[in-house]
């Protein structure tokens, strides 16, 4: 499409009309949001098969007389560049670290017409967990091996005459996870596959009884609890090892 993009022809078609005249020269305001578009593409870094890691603080960097300009919108600029930002990154299939921010300030170095973006993930480096949704109830795997089922003495209980008292095990090293069956009586599914043991892909669905248990890694901006010392071994444990 050229220069500009289509967010940005809606960035452009949003100061049109009264910001107009504001703009005799200098920096406008798709020009912002074009270089907060390459700011995200430049830093953009994969994580995992699953997720692409993007800044979410960003700071434009303005020339004084540039500065004072774009300052006369006020919240209504910022506003335009975040959800450009936003679109952007949904279009890119990029992930946050947290609430994205963007900010302008006046930097006496810069010439008219020029400008620089810094960026920056939230609380510096970010980390992924391990969690499971069930029934619109989000559960984080804070150790090695999650036994779910409908017994009181299972880490995650469900109320599901389906299941068996510990029904299922999610083994999570950090990186990869398996599910293991642990013996119960109606089985367990996998996306809508029987299994006994299998690897467990982000997103997967877990199906025992009339339950189902979506498996997700998700962004952190602060570092999540460790697993176990043992997470290695809990993972590579054939059903029957002590544990």
């Amino acid at each position: 499409m050229g220069l500009l993009d289509s967010f940005e022809k809606g960035l452009e078609r949003a100061v049109n009309g009264a910001f107009a005249k504001t703009f005799r020269s200098g920096i406008q305001p798709v020009e912002i949001a074009s270089a907060l578009r390459s700011e995200l593409d430049k830093k953009a870094a994969v994580v995992s098969r699953d997720r692409i890691l993007t800044p979410n603080t960003l700071v434009v960097q303005l020339a004084v007389a540039d500065y004072d300009r774009m300052a006369g919108l006020g919240q209504t600029l910022l506003d335009e560049l975040n959800s450009a930002v936003q679109k952007h990154a949904r279009t890119q299939g990029y992930s946050f670290a947290g609430p994205l921010t963007i900010d302008l300030q006046r930097d006496e170095t810069l010439s008219t017409g020029t400008l620089r973006v810094e960026s920056q993930s939230a609380s510096g480096s970010v980390s992924w967990r391990a969690v499971v949704d069930i029934d619109g109830k989000r559960h984080p795997l804070v150790a090695a091996r999650t036994v779910i089922g409908r017994g009181s003495d299972a880490d995650i209980t469900i109320p599901d005459a389906g299941t068996s008292r510990k029904h299922v095990e999610i083994l999570w090293d950090g990186e990869r996870a398996m599910v293991r069956d642990l013996g119960s009586t109606n089985g367990t599914q996998l996306q809508g596959q029987k299994v006994s043991e299998a690897p467990l892909p982000p997103d997967a669905t877990v199906t025992i009884g009339r339950t189902n248990i979506v498996f997700r890694i998700v962004a952190q901006a602060a570092p999540p609890r460790p697993p176990v010392p043992d997470a290695t071994r809990a993972f590579d444990a054939r059903r029957g090892d002590p544990r």
